[in-house]
């Protein structure tokens, strides 16, 4: 039977430690409906070993409640005769949503999916932390997957209401959203590696927005 790994309910510390806590002044003090328009998504940059270019996108959903990012080639492994550059993988996507004018979003949850393989011994993590342009980058939440393993994992990071972080009102700032992959040997005499895809390369993270009216 398929098992994963879910670390459900981890609060982003990494976002908001260095970043207001609340909603900004020129918001309303209550979440919104998503608008009604459709909301244009762009990948602007993606930088990275793990994201090669033409290996990421991102794409919207079609109700507005979050979007996507997908990666084709991401992949971190160790073992014999792997070079120890393959033990660490990273990819930085700067992303523009083109938010209709009186709104404004927060990410409010973040859903991490891959495979890993890993044999006993080994050690593997994912890191991960976005943050609007301009604004304080915070640090990295880490998520730990134990050896030995070998199946799907997800890993979830939600914020509480309270906590959310929105972009300013009437400001374009774009979104950098960072992800890392680790994988070491350990005591582990064979190849391990973890993956932010899947065997067809169609495995997605879910990042889902909460929006506001401005004033």
């Amino acid at each position: 039977m398929r098992r994963s790994l879910t670390r459900g309910g981890v609060v982003l510390a990494f976002l908001i430690s260095s970043l207001i806590s609340v909603a900004p002044a020129s918001a309303s003090s209550m979440t919104a409906d998503p608008p009604p328009d459709r909301i244009i998504i762009e990948l602007v940059a993606m930088a990275g070993s793990g994201c090669a270019p033409g290996t990421a996108d991102v794409a919207i959903s079609p109700d507005n409640t979050a979007f996507t990012a997908i990666y084709s080639n991401y992949l971190a492994q160790a073992g014999p005769g792997i070079p120890v550059t393959e033990n660490r993988k990273n990819c930085q996507l700067n992303v523009l949503v083109h938010a209709p004018q009186g709104f404004t979003f927060a990410i409010a949850k973040a859903d991490y999916r891959g495979y890993g393989f890993l044999k006993r011994g080994a050690v593997a993590q994912q890191r991960a932390n976005y943050y609007f342009q301009g604004m304080s980058q915070g640090s990295f939440a880490n998520h730990r997957i134990p050896a030995p393993y070998d199946d799907n994992w997800i890993a979830t990071d939600e914020v509480p209401v309270a906590a959310l972080v929105y972009r300013p009102c009437g400001e374009r700032r774009n979104l950098n959203i960072n992800t890392e992959l680790r994988v070491t040997r350990g005591t582990s005499t064979d190849v391990s590696y973890l993956t932010m895809d899947s065997t067809d390369g169609s495995i997605e993270t879910i990042y889902h927005l909460a929006w506001k009216r401005c004033r």
